[in-house]
């Protein structure tokens, strides 16, 4: 898919400033759970060190969503 066409799609249903936050939570939330969901139940990590690393991995996700919307 195109760039332009996508970015016309995001940008249908609203505000854009409510699209870059509404992207960022969702980068964010899909990269915790995903790093959650890998250290717990595939490498059998503690429920704390799971944790640690899904609040990692979601930070850095953020950084990422903030910097692709700031582009």
């Amino acid at each position: 898919m195109k760039r332009a066409r996508a970015k016309a799609i995001a940008l249908k249903s609203g505000d854009d400033a409510m699209n870059k936050w509404l992207y960022m939570l969702l980068h964010t939330a899909a990269a915790a759970t995903f790093m959650f969901v890998l250290q717990r139940f595939v490498l059998q990590s503690t429920f704390e060190s799971s944790l640690i690393w899904a609040m990692a991995f979601g930070l850095g996700a953020a950084v990422i969503a903030f910097k692709q919307t700031n582009r």
